[in-house]
């Protein structure tokens, strides 16, 4: 059996941060070292409690959860999501999970270097939210970036975003982030965008089988409802995008979304671009590359995320 891939997750759950981190505590394929939450579909104050909700949810309370950043490097965070996510964080569910579990007293980042330089093997981190807390980690600690095996990243768009102007969330609540974590060259990045993950819907079917396996499958489906009126409002689709959770396979099993290969900046001005991931697709474009997942096979994707989460009962 293959060695599982470890992982670290940093998050700002958020629904659909929920289903991503359910699916790693549920499978096999991967060991979760770490789980670190910062600001981002709502404050840190509530991201830190879900993510530790959600490790009690799945039994895993001996996993270190620790607080990472409140705010972005440099500017305000201009939006919030509690239209989708709730002003709790977990589409208005929270009080049907446990109760948190304990808080690692940390900082987000000194958890993340202690899991690193223990490591014996390569460290995947695992970026569902604003990528301040992993910018942070690569520049105070270049020394660590050897092992780093590489960083999956749900977050971007080549084509429409989906805050004001043209960015997507994660990249838009801290663009500076995004940006040193997209241009440096010494960790392998693979991204995630919104071109691939609203292509990719988990529809009613899928969410009745999977609330369908058991309570605690039950109490995961019951945060997506509030996601789901939203998704509906917006893009007159009944059916949610489960955004983290395809970054979160991709994470666990490498080679499950087709990438190609670009060169991508990040418009980190404050005008109606701020926040746009913009790929260089000029031949003789230089600075690293990024593997931009854009395809894969979505019936197959799903019905893999549906038999990892439905082992939770």
């Amino acid at each position: 059996m293959p060695t599982p891939s470890s992982l670290i997750i940093d998050t700002d759950p958020g629904v659909d941060d929920a289903f991503a981190i359910l699916l790693a505590l549920s499978s096999k394929e991967c060991d979760v070292r770490a789980v670190t939450a910062s600001y981002g579909n709502v404050a840190l104050d509530k991201t830190f409690v879900n993510a530790r909700r959600i490790v009690a949810l799945a039994g895993r309370t001996d996993i270190p959860v620790a607080a990472g950043a409140a705010r972005p490097l440099v500017h305000v965070q201009a939006e919030v999501a509690p239209e989708w996510h709730g002003a709790d964080g977990l589409g208005m569910q929270s009080s049907g999970f446990p109760e948190p579990g304990p808080a690692d007293p940390r900082p987000a980042l000194d958890l993340m270097v202690s899991v690193l330089r223990e490591s014996s093997v390569p460290v995947t981190i695992v970026c569902l939210g604003p990528m301040t807390n992993t910018a942070l980690l690569l520049a105070a600690h270049p020394e660590l970036t050897p092992r780093i095996g590489r960083i999956v990243a749900m977050g971007g768009a080549l084509g429409m975003g989906n805050t004001r102007g043209a960015g997507e969330f994660n990249v838009y609540a801290d663009p500076e982030a995004a940006h040193r974590v997209l241009t440096q060259p010494e960790v392998p990045v693979t991204l995630v965008p919104l071109d691939l993950t609203m292509n990719c819907t988990a529809d009613d079917e899928w969410l009745e089988t999977l609330r369908q396996a058991g309570p605690r499958c039950a109490t995961l489906v019951r945060t997506a409802a509030l996601y789901r009126e939203a998704t509906r409002e917006r893009y007159n689709l009944d059916a949610i995008a489960l955004h983290d959770m395809l970054a979160m396979l991709e994470a666990i099993r490498p080679g499950t979304l087709r990438t190609t290969p670009h060169r991508v900046n990040v418009a980190c001005t404050l005008g109606p671009g701020r926040g746009m991931t913009v790929p260089d697709r000029r031949p003789d474009a230089s600075g690293p590359l990024v593997d931009i997942a854009l395809d894969t096979e979505g019936e197959v994707v799903l019905a893999d995320a549906l038999r990892y989460l439905s082992t939770l009962g």
